[in-house]
Protein backbone atom coordinates (compact mmCIF):
# COMPACT_ATOMS: atom_id res chain seq x y z
CA UNK A 1 0.00 0.00 0.00
CA UNK A 2 1.12 3.54 -0.67
CA UNK A 3 0.94 5.08 2.99
CA UNK A 4 3.03 3.06 5.99
CA UNK A 5 1.23 4.50 9.17
CA UNK A 6 2.99 5.55 11.64
CA UNK A 7 3.94 3.12 14.61
CA UNK A 8 5.63 4.34 17.86
CA UNK A 9 4.27 7.31 19.01
CA UNK A 10 0.43 6.75 17.93
CA UNK A 11 0.55 3.42 18.86
CA UNK A 12 0.99 3.28 22.67
CA UNK A 13 -1.01 6.64 22.89
CA UNK A 14 -4.05 4.02 22.02
CA UNK A 15 -2.97 1.46 23.78
CA UNK A 16 -3.56 3.20 26.66
CA UNK A 17 -7.34 4.81 25.46
CA UNK A 18 -10.16 2.79 27.58
CA UNK A 19 -12.10 -0.03 26.16
CA UNK A 20 -15.24 1.05 23.63
CA UNK A 21 -16.59 -2.46 22.45
CA UNK A 22 -16.00 -5.65 24.65
CA UNK A 23 -16.95 -8.92 23.14
CA UNK A 24 -16.96 -12.49 25.56
CA UNK A 25 -17.91 -16.07 24.26
CA UNK A 26 -19.46 -14.52 21.67
CA UNK A 27 -21.81 -17.55 19.76
CA UNK A 28 -23.43 -17.75 16.50
CA UNK A 29 -24.89 -21.08 15.67
CA UNK A 30 -27.43 -21.47 12.74
CA UNK A 31 -29.27 -24.74 13.22
CA UNK A 32 -29.51 -27.77 10.50
CA UNK A 33 -33.44 -28.94 9.81
CA UNK A 34 -33.52 -32.37 8.26
CA UNK A 35 -37.61 -34.40 7.43
CA UNK A 36 -40.76 -33.14 6.31
CA UNK A 37 -41.07 -31.58 9.99
CA UNK A 38 -37.75 -29.45 9.69
CA UNK A 39 -36.60 -30.93 12.94
CA UNK A 40 -33.42 -29.79 14.17
CA UNK A 41 -30.49 -32.06 13.65
CA UNK A 42 -27.73 -30.30 14.72
CA UNK A 43 -25.91 -27.04 14.11
CA UNK A 44 -23.63 -24.91 12.02
CA UNK A 45 -21.28 -23.40 14.59
CA UNK A 46 -20.27 -19.98 12.36
CA UNK A 47 -19.13 -18.07 15.55
CA UNK A 48 -18.15 -20.38 18.48
CA UNK A 49 -17.17 -18.57 21.77
CA UNK A 50 -15.22 -15.64 20.17
CA UNK A 51 -13.98 -12.97 22.72
CA UNK A 52 -12.19 -9.72 21.79
CA UNK A 53 -12.23 -6.16 22.53
CA UNK A 54 -11.73 -2.37 20.88
CA UNK A 55 -10.37 0.22 22.29
CA UNK A 56 -11.43 3.98 21.99
CA UNK A 57 -9.66 5.58 18.49
CA UNK A 58 -8.08 1.91 17.30
CA UNK A 59 -8.53 -0.66 14.49
CA UNK A 60 -8.63 -4.12 15.54
CA UNK A 61 -8.29 -6.43 12.38
CA UNK A 62 -10.48 -9.46 12.41
CA UNK A 63 -8.26 -11.43 9.43
CA UNK A 64 -9.53 -14.95 8.28
CA UNK A 65 -10.51 -17.33 5.22
CA UNK A 66 -13.66 -16.92 3.47
CA UNK A 67 -16.00 -18.75 5.39
CA UNK A 68 -14.18 -18.80 8.78
CA UNK A 69 -17.00 -16.70 10.29
CA UNK A 70 -15.67 -13.05 10.45
CA UNK A 71 -18.31 -11.84 9.09
CA UNK A 72 -21.14 -13.04 11.30
CA UNK A 73 -19.30 -11.96 14.53
CA UNK A 74 -19.84 -8.47 12.92
CA UNK A 75 -23.49 -8.49 12.17
CA UNK A 76 -24.21 -10.40 15.02
CA UNK A 77 -22.38 -7.99 17.39
CA UNK A 78 -24.63 -5.71 15.69
CA UNK A 79 -27.65 -7.22 16.38
CA UNK A 80 -28.28 -7.58 12.41
CA UNK A 81 -28.54 -11.44 13.39
CA UNK A 82 -29.41 -12.90 16.44
CA UNK A 83 -26.98 -14.85 18.71
CA UNK A 84 -26.42 -17.91 20.55
CA UNK A 85 -24.82 -16.72 22.84
CA UNK A 86 -22.58 -14.60 24.95
CA UNK A 87 -22.22 -10.88 25.79
CA UNK A 88 -21.50 -7.74 23.70
CA UNK A 89 -21.15 -4.22 25.74
CA UNK A 90 -20.90 -1.00 24.04
CA UNK A 91 -19.00 1.18 26.26
CA UNK A 92 -20.25 -0.32 29.49
CA UNK A 93 -23.92 -0.60 27.51
CA UNK A 94 -25.16 -4.46 27.42
CA UNK A 95 -25.97 -4.70 23.13
CA UNK A 96 -27.45 -7.76 23.67
CA UNK A 97 -30.05 -7.00 26.26
CA UNK A 98 -30.79 -3.69 25.64
CA UNK A 99 -34.26 -2.64 24.99
CA UNK A 100 -36.10 -1.47 21.28
CA UNK A 101 -35.65 1.91 22.93
CA UNK A 102 -31.84 1.51 23.84
CA UNK A 103 -30.82 0.03 21.01
CA UNK A 104 -31.80 2.91 18.20
CA UNK A 105 -29.92 4.95 20.69
CA UNK A 106 -27.02 2.43 20.43
CA UNK A 107 -27.32 1.96 16.61
CA UNK A 108 -26.40 5.38 16.09
CA UNK A 109 -23.27 4.65 18.10
CA UNK A 110 -22.69 1.74 16.05
CA UNK A 111 -22.49 1.34 12.36
CA UNK A 112 -21.13 -0.77 9.52
CA UNK A 113 -19.50 -0.15 6.17
CA UNK A 114 -20.70 -3.56 3.95
CA UNK A 115 -18.27 -5.59 1.98
CA UNK A 116 -20.70 -4.76 -1.98
CA UNK A 117 -20.61 -1.25 -2.20
CA UNK A 118 -23.52 -1.46 -4.97
CA UNK A 119 -25.23 -4.07 -3.53
CA UNK A 120 -25.64 -1.92 -0.11
CA UNK A 121 -27.45 1.22 -1.96
CA UNK A 122 -31.05 1.10 -2.62
CA UNK A 123 -30.57 1.59 -7.28
CA UNK A 124 -33.70 3.56 -6.68
CA UNK A 125 -33.09 6.29 -3.99
CA UNK A 126 -30.69 9.17 -5.08
CA UNK A 127 -27.76 9.30 -2.85
CA UNK A 128 -28.69 12.10 -1.25
CA UNK A 129 -31.86 10.60 0.00
CA UNK A 130 -29.20 7.34 0.72
CA UNK A 131 -27.17 9.18 2.99
CA UNK A 132 -30.11 11.47 4.47
CA UNK A 133 -32.48 8.62 5.61
CA UNK A 134 -30.61 7.97 8.85
CA UNK A 135 -30.62 11.70 9.75
CA UNK A 136 -33.93 12.44 9.02
CA UNK A 137 -35.43 8.75 10.79
CA UNK A 138 -33.45 9.39 14.27
CA UNK A 139 -34.12 13.15 14.21
CA UNK A 140 -30.47 14.76 13.74
CA UNK A 141 -32.02 17.83 11.40
CA UNK A 142 -35.08 19.44 10.95
CA UNK A 143 -35.75 20.14 7.41
CA UNK A 144 -34.55 19.48 3.90
CA UNK A 145 -32.94 21.96 3.85
CA UNK A 146 -30.65 21.03 6.80
CA UNK A 147 -30.91 17.49 5.57
CA UNK A 148 -29.70 18.94 2.53
CA UNK A 149 -26.00 20.76 4.10
CA UNK A 150 -25.22 17.55 6.20
CA UNK A 151 -25.38 15.24 3.14
CA UNK A 152 -23.51 17.69 1.28
CA UNK A 153 -21.10 18.15 3.91
CA UNK A 154 -20.69 14.06 4.27
CA UNK A 155 -19.71 13.93 0.39
CA UNK A 156 -17.53 16.07 0.48
CA UNK A 157 -15.48 14.62 3.77
CA UNK A 158 -15.64 11.57 1.98
CA UNK A 159 -14.14 12.26 -1.52
CA UNK A 160 -16.97 12.95 -3.30
CA UNK A 161 -18.41 16.69 -4.67
CA UNK A 162 -21.59 18.22 -3.59
CA UNK A 163 -24.40 17.90 -6.63
CA UNK A 164 -23.49 13.53 -6.19
CA UNK A 165 -26.75 13.65 -3.86
CA UNK A 166 -28.47 14.28 -7.04
CA UNK A 167 -27.32 10.98 -8.99
CA UNK A 168 -28.36 7.02 -8.26
CA UNK A 169 -25.38 4.75 -7.11
CA UNK A 170 -25.41 3.40 -10.84
CA UNK A 171 -23.53 6.87 -12.12
CA UNK A 172 -20.83 5.87 -9.86
CA UNK A 173 -17.72 3.85 -9.83
CA UNK A 174 -17.00 1.21 -7.50
CA UNK A 175 -14.98 3.25 -5.58
CA UNK A 176 -17.00 5.93 -5.55
CA UNK A 177 -19.93 4.11 -4.20
CA UNK A 178 -17.93 2.65 -1.70
CA UNK A 179 -17.18 6.74 -0.32
CA UNK A 180 -20.77 6.94 -0.08
CA UNK A 181 -21.34 4.00 1.78
CA UNK A 182 -18.86 5.41 4.16
CA UNK A 183 -20.64 9.04 4.40
CA UNK A 184 -23.87 6.64 5.19
CA UNK A 185 -22.50 5.08 7.95
CA UNK A 186 -20.29 8.37 9.03
CA UNK A 187 -24.22 10.50 9.26
CA UNK A 188 -25.04 9.29 12.42
CA UNK A 189 -21.51 10.61 13.79
CA UNK A 190 -20.74 6.99 15.42
CA UNK A 191 -17.91 5.82 17.72
CA UNK A 192 -17.49 2.35 16.01
CA UNK A 193 -17.83 1.20 12.65
CA UNK A 194 -17.42 -2.38 11.51
CA UNK A 195 -15.37 -2.53 8.23
CA UNK A 196 -16.95 -5.66 6.23
CA UNK A 197 -14.00 -6.23 3.85
CA UNK A 198 -14.72 -2.43 2.55
CA UNK A 199 -11.86 -2.64 -0.13
CA UNK A 200 -11.86 -6.64 -1.25
CA UNK A 201 -14.53 -5.95 -4.31
CA UNK A 202 -12.47 -3.05 -5.22
CA UNK A 203 -8.95 -2.54 -7.49
CA UNK A 204 -5.96 -2.06 -6.11
CA UNK A 205 -5.53 1.27 -6.46
CA UNK A 206 -8.66 2.48 -5.61
CA UNK A 207 -8.35 -0.04 -2.30
CA UNK A 208 -5.15 2.81 -0.82
CA UNK A 209 -7.54 5.57 -1.38
CA UNK A 210 -10.04 4.10 0.60
CA UNK A 211 -7.98 2.60 3.24
CA UNK A 212 -6.20 5.86 3.73
CA UNK A 213 -9.62 7.65 3.30
CA UNK A 214 -10.74 6.02 6.67
CA UNK A 215 -7.37 6.48 8.43
CA UNK A 216 -7.80 9.99 8.06
CA UNK A 217 -11.31 9.83 8.92
CA UNK A 218 -10.34 8.47 12.26
CA UNK A 219 -7.72 10.79 13.02
CA UNK A 220 -10.18 13.64 12.27
CA UNK A 221 -13.09 11.66 14.27
CA UNK A 222 -11.65 9.58 16.75
CA UNK A 223 -13.27 6.58 15.43
CA UNK A 224 -12.76 2.61 16.06
CA UNK A 225 -12.99 0.17 13.86
CA UNK A 226 -13.23 -3.51 13.62
CA UNK A 227 -11.65 -4.23 9.99
CA UNK A 228 -12.81 -7.34 8.66
CA UNK A 229 -10.47 -8.79 5.85
CA UNK A 230 -8.92 -11.49 4.20
CA UNK A 231 -6.38 -9.38 3.11
CA UNK A 232 -2.92 -9.98 5.30
CA UNK A 233 -1.49 -7.06 3.66
CA UNK A 234 -4.67 -4.75 3.64
CA UNK A 235 -4.56 -5.86 7.68
CA UNK A 236 -1.08 -5.02 7.95
CA UNK A 237 -1.56 -1.28 7.03
CA UNK A 238 -4.17 0.06 8.27
CA UNK A 239 -4.81 -2.07 11.74
CA UNK A 240 -3.37 -1.64 15.19
CA UNK A 241 -4.03 -5.06 16.76
CA UNK A 242 -5.32 -8.06 14.86
CA UNK A 243 -7.47 -11.31 15.68
CA UNK A 244 -6.66 -14.25 13.21
CA UNK A 245 -10.25 -16.31 12.95
CA UNK A 246 -10.48 -19.99 11.87
CA UNK A 247 -13.47 -22.30 11.94
CA UNK A 248 -15.28 -19.99 14.09
CA UNK A 249 -12.54 -19.45 16.47
CA UNK A 250 -9.61 -16.61 17.53
CA UNK A 251 -6.63 -18.40 17.48
CA UNK A 252 -4.40 -15.63 17.90
CA UNK A 253 -4.55 -11.94 18.77
CA UNK A 254 -1.76 -9.50 19.40
CA UNK A 255 -0.51 -6.14 18.00
CA UNK A 256 0.14 -5.63 14.49
CA UNK A 257 3.82 -6.35 14.64
CA UNK A 258 3.33 -9.14 16.95
CA UNK A 259 1.44 -10.89 14.26
CA UNK A 260 3.37 -10.11 11.19
CA UNK A 261 6.81 -10.27 12.54
CA UNK A 262 6.45 -13.43 15.03
CA UNK A 263 3.25 -15.19 14.17
CA UNK A 264 3.22 -18.39 16.69
CA UNK A 265 -0.15 -20.14 15.75
CA UNK A 266 0.31 -22.25 12.12
CA UNK A 267 -2.79 -21.02 10.49
CA UNK A 268 -1.58 -17.74 11.22
CA UNK A 269 1.97 -18.53 9.64
CA UNK A 270 -0.10 -20.06 6.67
CA UNK A 271 -2.15 -16.68 5.88
CA UNK A 272 1.18 -14.87 5.64
CA UNK A 273 2.94 -16.76 3.36
CA UNK A 274 -0.06 -16.60 0.93
CA UNK A 275 0.66 -12.74 0.65
CA UNK A 276 2.45 -12.03 -2.78
CA UNK A 277 6.19 -11.21 -2.57
CA UNK A 278 6.54 -7.70 -4.44
CA UNK A 279 10.22 -8.60 -5.70
CA UNK A 280 10.15 -11.42 -8.23
CA UNK A 281 13.21 -12.91 -7.37
CA UNK A 282 12.26 -13.38 -4.03
CA UNK A 283 10.00 -16.67 -3.61
CA UNK A 284 8.47 -17.43 -0.27
CA UNK A 285 7.64 -21.10 0.48
CA UNK A 286 3.73 -21.19 0.84
CA UNK A 287 2.07 -22.92 4.00
CA UNK A 288 -0.97 -24.96 3.32
CA UNK A 289 -3.32 -26.69 6.45
CA UNK A 290 -5.12 -29.53 5.72
CA UNK A 291 -8.57 -27.82 6.33
CA UNK A 292 -7.86 -24.50 5.32
CA UNK A 293 -9.75 -23.12 2.01
CA UNK A 294 -6.88 -20.82 1.30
Amino acid sequence: MSREPAISAVSASKDTQPVLLEVKGLKTWFPIRRGILQRTVGHVKAVDDVSFFVRRGETLGLVGESGCGKTTVGRTLLRLIPNSGGDVRFDGKDVFGASAVDMRRLRREMQIIFQDPGGSLNPRMRVGSIIGEPLEVHGLTQSADETRAKVEELLVKCGLWKQAADRYPHEFSGGQRQRIGIARALSLNPRLIVCDEPTSALDVSIQSQILNLLGDLQSEMGLSYLFISHDMAVIHHICDRIAVMYNGKIVEEGSRDEIINRPKHEYTQALLSAVPEADPRRKRARIKLANARM
